[in-house]
């Protein structure tokens, strides 16, 4: 077993649904905007020209529109669609950008993804398949909504080595916290060896490539706010009052402030490794 399967397999207990439980928050998402849009605007950049070809655009994940936004921005005259299952995300989409079309979807629902049209030029998908289950048909389907020629683009983080994920499944799996937080928390990444077979066995051609990002943050506590909008977001919410949340938050923020040095500054490098591939169909 490898270091990355065996840091992903830390999150994987019982049960398969705590993602969809998750309530979102658009606000908090947002508070790193600047770097949540860079692997976005770093993979549309891998996208065909806008030279009339590209007609019809559609963005799986688009959480609060900034992605979207992206696309608006690569293609100027595409029609463009933008799917979440977050009510709150998709509202804060609508209000931000008027101009862009956007509804609720579930692409972990089978039925959803297969509900939406199958023409498109390009599917793009940002920061949201390690929410969604069973990757080996997920993928397919997500080509399939392409027509032929077409270009799957995605982008998913493969952080599971970074101490604040160590830290995390450690605090939620150690005696204190075992039999209050769920331990069905998933990423349902794949390795990359396993996308590439995969991306083998059903795209006609494809590009697989992995990034970190070396964000610059001003604090110890700018990490803890990065992942309240993301990944201590499901414990967070599972705790039952303002106090164990923040005593939670503490053990999580004392073992930050050991693990991530701080620059001459007082700020402190945080790398974020994400990986991405495109496929056409």
């Amino acid at each position: 077993m490898t270091a990355m399967r065996t840091a992903l397999w830390i999150w994987r207990s019982v049960g398969t649904s705590v993602n969809r439980m998750v309530v979102w928050d658009s606000e908090q998402y947002l508070r790193f905007k600047t770097e949540r849009m860079q692997p976005s605007r770093d993979l549309a950049a891998q996208l065909p020209p806008d030279d009339g070809t590209v007609a019809r655009v559609l963005d799986i994940g688009c959480g609060p529109g900034n992605s979207t936004a992206v696309l608006r921005e690569r293609y100027p005259h595409a029609t463009i669609l933008g799917v979440d299952n977050s009510p709150d995300m998709i509202a804060a989409a609508r209000d931000t950008h008027p101009d862009i079309d956007f509804t609720l979807c579930d692409v972990s629902k089978p039925d959803d993804l297969a509900a939406l049209p199958h023409d498109f030029d390009v599917v793009f998908s940002n920061a949201c398949i390690q929410w969604v289950p069973d990757h080996a048909h997920l993928i397919p389907a997500m080509l399939g909504l392409l027509r032929p020629g077409g270009i799957l683009a995605v982008q998913t983080p493969m952080n599971y080595e970074e101490p604040i994920h160590r830290i995390i499944a450690e605090i939620v799996h150690s005696p204190d916290y075992a039999d209050r937080l769920p331990q069905s928390r998933e990423f349902y990444n794949l390795t990359p060896p396993e996308y590439w077979e995969l991306l083998h066995a059903n795209a006609e051609s494809f590009r697989i490539w992995k990034v970190t990002y070396m964000h610059t943050l001003p604090s110890h506590e700018a990490i803890m706010d990065w992942y309240r909008g993301t990944g201590l977001r499901p414990y967070l919410q599972a705790l039952a009052n303002d106090g164990e949340r923040a005593s939670f938050e503490q053990a999580v923020f004392e073992r930050v402030r050991k693990e991530y040095p701080t620059q001459s500054d007082g700020s402190i490098i945080f790398p974020f490794p994400r990986f991405f591939f495109t496929a056409v169909r």
